[in-house]
């Protein structure tokens, strides 16, 4: 999965570039599904889920009067499950050097999260985890509904980086705020199909690009959840 910061007023979002954390050498067994939240651990984490987006609402607007724009959300999820394969989190310098902060944030992700621990990079201050709410084998989760909010964020942060780039086979597309004006400006440009293909991937124009020899439907924006970054 790629890295996300634990909290907004951390690291910042443009600052973390987009790692893929490959799952560690595991047996298929390791990836059952973990017990169904019950309604205490549902209330925690609905507690914990309003306190983070309240945060991460406040940190993006302020991020917004200082005139920061983020990619639009094109696309749309195909279910691969790729970024549940291992839930990786940067942490802060407290978080990463102070033992009994950091076992308290460990503890708080396996006995709320369901995430237990598979690794770190001390480089990025990253801890990798084992989701045990994911079924490896249908790629699903077991608490869906209560599931954290940096879940339900994703891929929404990695909006706010220079060049957003997701995880492989994701059907979510980052679309550069102004890629009407600029699809419309490759129109009058004599290109080949595939200068513009290339074009529409690194100036991120959503997937599709004006082919004078084909018709193309611009794709889908997706309004960000709850309205937070609209």
């Amino acid at each position: 999965m790629v890295v996300v910061p634990d909290a907004p007023g951390g690291e910042s979002d443009r600052d973390q570039r987009p790692t893929v954390h490959r799952p560690p050498t595991c047996p298929p067994s390791c990836y059952r599904a973990g017990v169904r939240d019950g309604v205490w651990r549902r209330a925690v984490k609905r507690v914990a889920r309003w306190h983070y987006e309240l945060e991460l609402g406040l940190h993006r607007a302020w991020r917004r009067a200082r005139g920061e724009r983020p990619f639009a959300l094109g696309g749309e999820c195909r279910r691969c499950a790729a970024c549940c394969e291992a839930p990786a989190i940067a942490v802060g310098r407290v978080t990463w050097s102070m033992p009994n902060v950091r076992r308290v944030f460990l503890a708080w992700q396996r006995h709320v999260n369901g995430f237990e621990q598979v690794g770190q990079d001390p480089r990025r201050r990253t801890f990798v985890f084992r989701c045990t709410h994911f079924d490896a084998g249908t790629r699903s989760c077991d608490s869906y509904e209560s599931r954290p909010a940096m879940c339900r964020d994703y891929p929404r942060r990695l909006l706010w980086q220079p060049s957003p780039e997701l995880l492989p086979g994701c059907g979510y597309r980052a679309v550069a705020p102004n890629a009407a004006g600029l699809r419309a400006s490759l129109a009058r440009l004599a290109l080949t199909s595939e200068q513009r293909k290339r074009l529409d991937r690194g100036l991120h124009l959503g997937g599709s690009f004006i082919d004078p020899d084909c018709s193309s439907t611009p794709p889908p924006i997706l309004p960000h959840a709850g309205g937070r970054d609209t």
